[in-house]
């Protein structure tokens, strides 16, 4: 396989997601996928670009699709299996490594691609795969960090960032990730006591949204975050007016489009190719 411009990235993630399991709960997966529902998914062919390790895949194939294909440049498939065989379902699933950016994979009933196209070092050719492999009046779903509502993060982790990335990733996981993961833990709990939540001032403060969002999620889950934003070689923050210029592409049916302002940090944006 020929290197891709994102082969740092995806050998970086993969370093993670080949250790450790399925990190998101069905509660979790519904929302990142509303206002596609299971009903949508069930009998439908299905393909997410850039799987992970299958968090997505091992609730998407318990919604009984037809087929399922995923497309992942890092070397995850033998974790992703090991995930997909806990889920049970009997459901034909190809599992296929390479770039999204470039795969030609077929048309399909709906795509989707969550937490990935901020990673590309071109997320507009993300998109552009995305839309392609939507058969017509087939559905699309996508999700990004958003430029709005994450000044905390540009301001303070990217810089960390550019540093934590270039090292062994089990100095970034423990020297880093799990030290900065603790008062964020600590500080998303506290804004979530029930005595504070309801103070208007703190529901103004920068990313509070968020940590009312995560505050519930055990402490891994704020490691496996705290991690992902430290061993990636780039992120990407993508603005409204962004998304929205994707969105008027012609293949798009533009009275299928949607763009849900998610956590005030980040964009869910999907609709229908053209019939």
């Amino acid at each position: 396989m020929a290197e891709a411009p994102d082969t740092r990235t995806a050998e970086a993630f993969a370093q993670s997601w080949n250790r450790i399991g399925s990190v998101y709960t069905r509660d979790e997966f519904l929302d990142w996928f509303a206002p596609i529902g299971t009903d949508d998914l069930r009998g439908r062919d299905v393909l997410e670009l850039g799987f992970g390790n299958g968090s997505m895949l091992y609730w998407v194939v318990q919604c009984h699709p037809r087929e399922l294909t995923g497309i992942e440049l890092g070397d995850t498939i033998e974790q992703t299996r090991r995930n997909l065989d806990a889920a049970g379902a009997d459901v034909p699933v190809e599992l296929l490594r390479g770039d999204l950016t470039s795969a030609q994979l077929g048309d399909f009933d709906v795509v989707y691609c969550i937490g990935v196209l901020h990673h590309l070092k071109e997320p507009e050719a993300g998109f552009r795969s995305v839309l392609r492999h939507a058969r017509p009046g087939g559905r699309f779903h996508c999700w990004v960090y958003a430029h709005e509502g994450n000044a905390v993060v540009r301001w303070f982790v990217d810089p960390l960032r550019r540093v934590t990335s270039r090292l062994p990733w089990w100095l970034t996981k423990y020297g880093f990730a799990l030290p900065l993961a603790v008062p964020f833990f600590v500080a998303a709990r506290l804004l979530n006591v029930r005595p504070l939540r309801s103070q208007t001032w703190l529901r103004r403060l920068p990313m509070a949204a968020y940590f009312s969002w995560i505050a519930p999620r055990p402490f891994r889950f704020f490691h496996h975050v705290a991690f992902d934003q430290l061993v990636t070689p780039q992120t990407r923050y993508i603005r409204r007016s962004t998304v929205e210029q994707w969105l008027t592409a012609p293949e798009i049916d533009p009275q299928s489009v949607y763009v849900i302002f998610r956590n005030a940090n980040s964009w869910k944006f999907g609709g229908r190719r053209r019939t």
